[in-house]
């Protein structure tokens, strides 16, 4: 007897259904086709052992062929023993065929027929609904991550006794009900973290509601201990609360990833992510043999925060260049190719040089000539290139850390950020893929971030007794368009460039030449 079930592949963000088609015959060997890795191969055993300390089913004694369709499509993981299982079942008549077409099912098996949560379940049920199936069985964990998409029954089960029962017609499983928009406008506005807890640092605050305000990267330069990871990990709670596609986007790489946790259903902050400096190139942008999201992806629609940016290794950093601009990652193999979203704020931080006291008001540097500008060089131009503010971090004295005068709230700086996010909104609304100011293309910049004749003669000034690079000029015009915009101004004037002027400290004398 041949029987269908359904299950789908995870390619980049999405997925793609798998028909596994289950045949028995004369004999007693066990055959698996269609491009399955050892982790699927293996599910035979998964399942012998479900099957049999299982009261109601038992393991088949006869010769088994599954293929798995379409065939050109790597199938990877343990997450198809559950779609397996089932057709095994129905093609020896232990359970009913007549509802398997009607459901998508995924879910990885325990040796007690108990069913583990799996990857990538919301791109799964985004392309049941699209296929047009009623349902997606999964696991119970699972099950609210799937719930999310509107249209499509999702039910949640424990183990195979519960599945099999429900596709019989013995039992009644309970569709999983997400009200996806309260869910996300309950949770959108809970931030642990607060601008209030930062004494002193007004420049640095100020640059970071620049940043969130055009969408800027930043990069801090200080000795340790001035806040300045303190200080990056507050940027989340002053940016624009993510809209409900960019919640969906975000909890579908995190789900491909697997990353959400047991019971979530949607994801409502930005991310921010904080990867290690040891971390591989690979970890990074995203791939390996069997591809998955890497940090860039996983900030997409947030925050990746870089601590000790020189101490990343020089390829790790300069895989990042592409993603910078392209706003997605593209991996490659011989193959098969997939994309991954990348559109992220990248906050770096540093030491000045390998002691940390370079430039620093009190305490005394120790590096030997020379040290300091092979420290800062670590990081390429290119990259540079590509970080708009570069603001310096000085230690915040005894008198105002001991101070009791509050600071402001994250929520406050937040209105103007979104006020100023509104203006660009409006203006780039004909430009497809440019969303803030970090993202105007040259012509743009010449047509809307162009100073007044006054602001002209201040950045001139500035780029000749400064010493400013040439590649200084387009990203002071940028941030002093978003200056601009936080100001309500419609052109950019002479206080704007000088501000923005400010924000250039790699470029000056004495830093990077």
């Amino acid at each position: 007897m041949l029987v269908k079930t359904f299950g789908a592949a995870v390619s980049g963000i999405d997925a793609v259904t798998i028909t596994i088609e289950v045949n028995f015959s004369q004999g007693i060997k066990f055959f698996m086709v269609g491009l399955p890795d050892s982790a699927v191969k293996e599910s035979e055993q998964r399942m012998q052992a479900a099957l049999n300390v299982s009261h109601n089913y038992k393991w088949p004694g006869k010769k088994i062929v599954i293929n798995m369709a379409p065939a050109d499509i790597r199938k990877e993981g343990s997450a198809y023993d559950l779609p397996l299982t089932m057709g095994i079942l129905a093609a020896s008549k232990q359970i009913s065929s007549d509802n398997l077409s009607h459901y998508i099912m995924m879910g990885e098996l325990s040796l007690d027929g108990s069913l583990q949560p799996v990857k990538g379940a919301l791109p799964i049920a985004v392309r049941a609904k699209e296929e047009g199936f009623k349902g997606l069985i999964l696991p119970v964990q699972n099950a609210r991550e799937a719930a999310v998409v509107k249209g499509l029954e999702v039910y949640g089960a424990a183990n195979i006794t519960e599945v099999g029962s429900f596709l019989n017609g013995d039992i009644d499983i309970e569709p999983t009900q997400v009200d996806t928009e309260k869910e996300f406008y309950d949770q959108l506005l809970h931030d642990d973290i607060d601008f209030l807890d930062v004494k002193g640092q007004e420049s640095v605050k100020r640059a970071l509601e620049i940043a969130a305000a055009g969408g800027h990267n930043l990069l801090m330069i200080g000795p340790p201990g001035a806040g300045k990871s303190m200080i990056a990990k507050r940027l989340p709670s002053i940016l624009p609360p993510l809209t409900l596609d960019e919640a969906l986007e975000t909890t579908k790489i995190h789900s491909v990833a697997g990353k959400i946790q047991n019971n979530t259903a949607l994801l409502t902050q930005r991310p921010f992510r904080s990867p290690h400096h040891t971390i591989s190139d690979v970890a990074l942008v995203g791939g390996g043999s069997f591809p998955q999201p890497g940090e860039i992806s996983l900030a997409h629609h947030g925050v990746l925060f870089l601590d000790e940016l020189p101490e990343f290794k020089r390829t790790v950093l300069e895989v990042m260049r592409q993603p910078l601009e392209d706003r997605i990652i593209s991996i490659s193999r011989a193959r098969f190719s997939v994309d991954y979203p990348a559109s992220f704020m990248l906050i770096s931080s540093m030491n000045p040089c390998p002691c940390g006291y370079y430039n620093h008001p009190e305490k005394k540097c120790v590096c030997s000539p020379g040290v300091v500008q092979r420290y800062l060089s670590r990081i390429s131009g290119p990259l540079l290139d590509r970080i708009d503010l570069q603001i310096e971090v000085v230690p915040v004295p005894f008198k105002e850390l001991s101070t009791a005068v509050s600071s402001e709230k994250s929520s406050d700086i937040r209105n103007r950020v979104i006020k100023a996010r509104k203006i660009q909104g409006e203006r780039y609304k004909d430009f497809r893929k440019v969303f803030c100011n970090a993202q105007m293309t040259t012509k743009l910049q010449r047509k809307y971030a162009t100073p007044t004749a006054d602001g002209m003669e201040i950045l001139k000034n500035a780029m000749e007794k400064l010493d400013l690079s040439a590649r200084a000029y387009d990203r002071i015009l940028k941030v002093g368009r978003t200056i601009a915009d936080l100001d309500g101004q419609e052109q950019v004037q002479a206080d704007h460039i000088s501000e923005a002027v400010q924000y250039r400290n790699l470029d000056k004398a004495g830093w990077v030449g």
